[in-house]
């Protein structure tokens, strides 16, 4: 584990130290949260804010994943990725604290976003309600940032790998469960939903909001990460930068 500390540490100073960059990343999940939560005359929930934030908090995490690739892009172009690998530490070492790093970095950018929902006006829940919710989130973080740095080992430069994190995430988080409930969805979408891992994330957050323990979501979830996980890590023992 003390490689994987250490990998943690580098990327978490890196990123303390870019002020813009910790600013800039909750600037779209609250602008969704405020403007899109509140102002909408939404009809098919008496409480909009309450309904919306569970997405909100996913799409937190969501571009919190993605953007995972892009800080092993960057140790690719500038030559660190090299130096990394061929250190005495398991490669393993690079690829878990990446994947640690990105799902705390999330977290700690969703309880931001979390505070607001409840400063402008969401219901707050108890203490194993929030526990159960920072799980999810979990699981999901660990999913999307094993996929996005297994996808910038395949991709040849930075803007390559900011054109497929557009196309992937607009596209999951407007066919999800995040902003209408699947009942008034049509049809087709409604497929597209219930299939979207994104989806599984919000519902079990609102089953969770609910006073339900979503296991079947919570366990979907887990599954899809390890089976993610371990793919990126067979990759990574293979991988020649």
């Amino acid at each position: 584990m003390r490689g994987v500390i250490w990998y943690i540490e580098r990327d978490f100073l890196r990123w303390v130290r870019g002020r813009v960059a910790v600013f800039s990343a909750l600037v779209m999940p609250a602008a969704w949260l405020i403007f899109v939560g509140l102002a909408l005359p939404i009809r098919f929930t008496d409480n909009y804010l309450d309904f919306i934030t569970p997405g909100i908090l996913v799409m937190t995490m969501l571009s919190a994943g993605l953007s995972g690739g892009t800080l092993l892009m960057f140790d690719k172009i500038l030559g660190f990725l090299n130096k990394f690998l061929a250190l005495p530490a398991p490669r393993e070492d690079i690829l878990f604290g990446k994947i640690l790093f990105v799902s705390l970095r999330g977290l700690i950018q969703a309880t931001i976003i979390l505070v607001i929902a409840v400063l402008i006006g969401a219901s707050v829940y108890s203490p194993l309600q929030y526990g159960l919710t920072y799980l999810i989130l979990f699981l999901f973080g660990v999913l999307l940032s094993a996929f996005a740095t297994t996808l910038a080992l395949y991709l040849e430069d930075h803007d390559s790998f900011a054109a497929v994190n557009t196309m992937i995430s607009m596209p999951l988080f407007f066919t999800s469960s995040a902003l209408m409930p699947y009942n008034v969805m049509p049809e087709w979408l409604r497929t597209l939903a219930s299939l979207n891992p994104l989806s599984y994330a919000i519902d079990a957050i609102r089953a969770v909001d609910a006073g339900a323990l979503p296991l079947v979501q919570i366990v979907s979830l887990a599954i899809l990460g390890i089976v993610v996980t371990a793919i990126s890590v067979q990759v990574f023992r293979r991988v020649t930068v």
